[in-house]
C-alpha cells in the first residue's frame, strides 16, 4: 500500500522543479528581449526628450531648454535661465538609463531606469520590453516633464 505523504511530497518536488525551470526560462528570455529591445527603448527616450524640449520652447517662445546629443551618445539638456543641465546616459551593457539633474536638491538621488523584458501574453513568445524604476513600469513622458520642471526651477509636480 502506498503512503499518501510520499506521493504528495514527490508531487511537490516535481511542481517546484517545474516552477524553477519555468523561472529560469522566463529570466533567460526576458533578458534576451531586454538586450534586443534596449536600443529601441533608448531611441524612444531620446526622441521623447527632444520632443518635450521642443514643446517647452514653443510655449515659452524662447530657447529656455537646449537639448544636444554628445559624441558619447548621452543627452544634455541645458536650461539657459538657471545655468543648470540635465544629463541622460544610456549604458547598453548594464541596460540602464541614468538621469542626472543639476536642478535637483543635493540630497535627491539620480534617476536610474532599468530596461527589462517581460511576458505580455499566455504564449511563451509573447514578450516586450519596457523601462522600470523601483520595480514599477515608468511613464517616460511624465518622468521627463517632471525632470524638466525641476531643471527649470519649478516643483516636480504642478501645484506643489
Amino acid at each position: 500500500m502506498r503512503d499518501e505523504s510520499t506521493k504528495q511530497a514527490a508531487q511537490e518536488y516535481l511542481a517546484a522543479k517545474l516552477t524553477e525551470e519555468e523561472q529560469i526560462y522566463e529570466e533567460k528570455h526576458n533578458m534576451a528581449m531586454a538586450v534586443a529591445g534596449s536600443p529601441l527603448v533608448w531611441k524612444g527616450v531620446k526622441d521623447a526628450i527632444f520632443e518635450k524640449c521642443r514643446e517647452w520652447n514653443a510655449v515659452t517662445q524662447e530657447e529656455t531648454l537646449t537639448c544636444k546629443e554628445t559624441a558619447m551618445g548621452d543627452l544634455r539638456v541645458w536650461c539657459s535661465a538657471r545655468s543648470k543641465q540635465m544629463t541622460v546616459h544610456y549604458d547598453s551593457k548594464k541596460l540602464l538609463i541614468t538621469v542626472k539633474n543639476a536642478g535637483r536638491l543635493e540630497h535627491e538621488k539620480d534617476v536610474i531606469l532599468h530596461i527589462q523584458g517581460y511576458r505580455t501574453g499566455s504564449d511563451r513568445a509573447d514578450r516586450n520590453v519596457h523601462l522600470v524604476r523601483n520595480e514599477q513600469p515608468v511613464n517616460i513622458d511624465m518622468l521627463i516633464v517632471g525632470e524638466l520642471r525641476v531643471l527649470t526651477g519649478l516643483s516636480r509636480q504642478r501645484g506643489t
